[in-house]
């Protein structure tokens, strides 16, 4: 528990909860360009492109899906932060569910993704 009694630890702890779902959203555009790369080099002829492209698939999704999970974990780890404050370090009239909303959502839209791309695979 902090004894500072300063709003400024609030917005550390949004500043590090915004940086991780940068990172998420940073994975999940890496993995959906991997998993697509492996479709333009079937798409080109290549040799063994099959291979290549499950490969691709694989690691794409992977990555996706990693993503997914640093939302998810940054926000718990957020949300116990949270409880530990002390109210003078909450302004009045603070919205602290606004960086939740955009980790959840970079959380669900990565599961759709990847249930998305699983469909698309064959």
């Amino acid at each position: 528990m902090s004894y500072l009694d300063d709003p400024r630890v609030l917005f550390a702890a949004e500043r590090t909860l915004l940086a991780w779902n940068r990172t998420a959203v940073s994975l999940i555009t890496l993995g959906f360009v991997i998993e697509r790369f492996g479709l333009f080099i079937e798409a080109m002829h290549f040799s063994d492109a099959s291979g290549q492209r499950q490969m691709s698939f694989v690691i794409g999704l992977a990555l996706i899906g990693f993503a997914s999970l640093i939302s998810v974990f940054s926000l718990l780890q957020f949300r116990r932060f949270l409880k530990q404050l002390s109210p003078a370090e909450i302004p009045a009239g603070y919205m602290q569910w606004q960086g939740t909303l955009a980790n959840s959502l970079v959380a669900v839209l990565g599961v759709m993704l990847i249930v998305y791309l699983m469909r698309g695979f064959g």
